[in-house]
């Protein structure tokens, strides 16, 4: 993956990087030009050549931004020459790798969220089956980078902002949707979003962990969609179930996938909405309604024949004759058990007369 836009350089051209646990580039011997600043370079071959010269004890070398200041190359208080600035340098080698690379607020602004958000975008806008032209590693290290130098915070800030907006204009264009279209509208946005959630969740996995589970005791998916829940379905559900149950009423007005995409997905956001049309629910959401109960099953033949009937009245006669049969099926499940015997009876007379007829037959034959 190239992270070269990610990275700021260290160093000079020629030396070793390591990376620390931040993936900060730091120079194996480059920590006095980071610590020392700009004249670090100019102090360390200055001393160098004074000492080489043999430099008589008194000569001070001037101050560099505030770190050394009336050091003397033989004298107690710089002790050992050049060596005693190496190991000056070498003390504060730990402390100068957290200092380089260090991603500022406004490098998060103007390099870092950038990306991030281009890359929500496309997540938020493709359609099933799309090839998003991005990088998940290195929107992945994005975050790593962002959370481990403290900018959690802001990150969680910009994505829930980011996604407010997105589904803000989401309802605005269903709102603007004529009738015939506004159950398959719905069902596209609603699908859309938690196809882009399946994405976005993982590539946040480490500020979810870090942050929204550690210090908000909440969970990244569950306020995405509550987000969702807020800003479109809450917005549009009194409009949309009206529109759903007369969907119901006239058989295959919408195709049934659409109808369960959206009955499921309702209920995934918010269970409560069973209560405004249970019945529909339940066609699609088991043990919502209450168990069947012996003293109803009348009731609930009469529905059955009901149904048949506007099937029927629709052109569908097969499926007449199909839940006609069902439903005798259920009647001789029911105890009709006189029913039953009188068929076998009569199955019975039947194979016993087939049978004198066949041994008669083979008698008169031979």
């Amino acid at each position: 993956m190239d992270e070269e836009s990610m990275e700021e350089e260290g160093g000079g051209g020629g030396e070793p990087m390591m990376d620390d646990q931040n993936h900060n580039n730091w120079g194996a011997g480059g920590y006095g030009r980071h610590l020392l600043g700009s004249a670090a370079g100019q102090l360390g071959d200055r001393f160098l050549r004074e000492a080489a010269a043999g430099t008589p004890a008194g000569t001070e070398l001037s101050e560099a931004n505030g770190v050394l200041q009336g050091c003397e190359p033989g004298g107690a208080s710089c002790k050992g020459g050049a060596g005693a600035i190496a190991a000056a340098i070498n003390i504060n080698a730990s402390t100068s790798k957290f200092l380089m690379n260090v991603i500022t607020i406004e490098d998060y602004k103007s390099t870092y969220w950038p990306k991030l958000d281009s890359a929500i975008d496309q997540l938020l806008t493709q359609s099933p089956g799309d090839y998003i032209p991005i990088s998940y590693e290195q929107i992945y290290s994005c975050v790593y980078k962002c959370v481990c130098q403290q900018h959690s915070e802001q990150m969680y800030s910009d994505l829930i902002k980011k996604i407010t907006n997105h589904l803000e204009r989401v309802s605005k264009e269903l709102q603007a949707s004529p009738p015939d279209l506004y159950i398959e509208r719905f069902n596209v946005a609603l699908g859309q979003y938690m196809g882009a959630l399946q994405s976005i969740v993982p590539l946040f996995i480490y500020m979810n962990k870090f942050y929204i589970e550690t210090k908000l005791n909440r969970d990244l998916r569950d306020d995405l969609i509550k987000l969702f829940t807020e800003h479109v379905a809450e917005k549009h559900i009194y409009n949309l179930m009206p529109l759903l149950l007369e969907a119901q009423s006239t058989p295959f007005q919408i195709t049934p996938s659409t109808m369960a995409n959206i009955v499921k997905g309702l209920y995934t956001l918010r269970p409560e909405w069973v209560q405004m049309a249970p019945a529909l629910f339940s066609k699609f959401i088991p043990n919502i309604l209450p168990p069947a109960v012996e003293s109803e099953l009348q009731e609930y033949a009469a529905q059955d024949q009901k149904l048949q009937r506007e099937l029927m009245q629709n052109g569908f006669t097969r499926i007449g004759q199909l839940l006609g049969s069902i439903s005798l099926v259920k009647d001789l499940n029911q105890g009709t058990h006189s029913r039953g015997d009188q068929s076998r009876k009569r199955a019975g007379e039947e194979l016993t007369y087939n049978g004198s007829s066949t041994c008669a037959s083979s008698r008169g034959y031979r």
